[in-house]
């Protein structure tokens, strides 16, 4: 008898963890992985320095000061200027709001597009399938850069054109994860539960299939806004993303097109080089560290 009651008293102890709710229990695991908190703190660092880093220099964003081109760090000036003479600094933090907006505004709009239609291809299957995944393979068999090139030559260098390039060219890989999600998905019990309830198809995608696919969506729209940033800098290096006088990393980064900016003024290039590589290291640890916790081998480990 004591010992049943000892038993009885260790009950709740031991089923604690299972007792949690679904979000306390993967928070639990978020924060028990080393790359995905790394990579937040890394991610939050770099937003929050967007956010409030002009408020901590007297410097306007587009101020030009001719008596001041090219110099380095120091006379008030934290990271130096650029060869208009305008605060670095300043044009970092306002160029990280861009690059972040357009990596996840972009990504956005890759995840309506990609899971609309990937999850309807996989979900009804015939002449919906073959269409849809027609189209996809015929956008992803052209060179990507190639295709965004032509079209912002064509569109000009905007803020809203190399958003609305970056998303509607890059649909395609969500779909196709959406696709298998669903098709791995659609015929199980539980599926055929909700038809017998009589729940309509479009209630059966967005209650339960997508809701039991939510992992690979997430890790790839995460993936998705890293590759973002990065293809909006290369589209401002080359002149094609954002247009100035907008600072964007991209844009900060085209000054180093020159020999002698390269080799007599690092404090140019190498901040925004610097950003660019961090966002994309820390969305890739968080990526990486979701795709782990999420894959069923990270499930059962934890």
């Amino acid at each position: 008898m004591p010992e049943s009651g000892k038993a009885r008293r260790e009950k709740p102890t031991g089923t604690a963890a299972a007792n949690l709710s679904p979000g306390k229990a993967l928070l639990k695991v978020l924060s028990s992985h080393h790359l995905v908190c790394l990579g937040a703190v890394m991610l939050a660092a770099l937003t929050l320095f967007s956010l409030v880093g002009p408020f901590f220099s007297p410097f306007d964003r587009d101020a030009v000061a001719v008596e001041k081109i090219q110099e380095p760090p120091g006379d008030g000036h934290i990271l130096g200027t650029d060869e208009l003479g305008r605060d670095i600094f300043v044009r970092l933090a306002h160029g990280g709001r861009v690059s972040l907006s357009v990596g996840i505004i972009a990504m956005l709009i890759q995840l309506v597009i990609g899971v609309t239609l990937g999850s309807a291809a996989g979900f009804y299957g015939g002449i919906c399938d073959s269409l849809i995944m027609r189209i996809t393979d015929v956008i992803m068999c052209f060179p990507f850069f190639v295709i965004a090139l032509s079209v912002a030559a064509l569109t000009g260098p905007s803020f809203r054109n190399v958003i609305l390039i970056i998303g509607l060219l890059r649909w395609p890989s969500m779909a196709r994860v959406v696709r298998s999600g669903t098709l791995a998905l659609k015929n199980s019990e539980f599926i055929e539960a909700a038809r017998a309830l009589g729940l309509t198809q479009p209630e059966i995608i967005f209650r339960h299939i997508l809701p039991n696919s939510i992992g690979p969506i997430i890790v790839s729209g995460t993936l998705n806004v890293a590759y973002a940033v990065l293809l909006e800098a290369s589209l401002s290096f080359l002149g094609l993303g954002i247009a100035p006088p907008q600072p964007s990393w991209g844009t900060m980064l085209s000054a180093a097109q020159s020999m002698s900016i390269l080799q007599k003024c690092w404090w140019i290039w190498m901040p925004p080089g610097t950003m660019v590589l961090l966002v994309v290291l820390s969305i890739n640890f968080i990526g990486e560290g979701l795709s782990e916790i999420f894959s069923p081998l990270g499930r059962k480990a934890s």
